[in-house]
């Protein structure tokens, strides 16, 4: 069991761990050793809280199958149980991005006092874009 922040927690018993071949090159190992780690994570009947099972279903995450299954292949190392912590790390991760609530913006206003800075600088760069004009004559006979 693993406690993921104060009021989430992720149960072992929850996961369901498979040990396939891993892809790639690696010469006879890869051939002979199941050293990957598919990791199988059902969210409906798991112990989450209710908000965030309905924010893990509704992410854009290919992870996530239609009947609301998380599957993650790791085979980045050449241990069964490193490839499995691996695979872990990254459910939490993704259970923490649901988890996570952006605080709604409240709208500002500006104060008087920015505006009137913001005027000011806009008539001061006016009048030295004013001084760039054509230069007249002022003495014609």
């Amino acid at each position: 069991m693993s406690a993921l922040n104060p009021r989430i927690e992720l149960r072992e018993e929850e996961v369901e761990f498979i040990a396939i071949r891993a892809q790639g090159a690696g010469g006879q190992n890869v051939n002979k050793v199941s050293n990957a780690i598919h990791l199988r994570f059902a969210i409906g009947p798991s112990s989450l809280p209710d908000e965030i099972k309905e924010r893990l279903l509704q992410l854009r995450d290919q992870r996530i199958s239609a009947d609301g299954v998380v599957v993650i292949k790791a085979q980045a190392h050449r241990s069964l149980e490193r490839n499995r912590i691996d695979a872990l790390t990254r459910l939490r991760e993704l259970i923490a991005r649901a988890a996570f609530t952006p605080t709604t913006r409240r709208p500002t206003r500006p104060t008087r006092g920015s505006q009137t800075r913001r005027v000011d600088g806009k008539v001061r760069r006016g009048a030295v874009k004013l001084l760039r004009g054509r230069v007249k004559a002022q003495f014609e006979s």
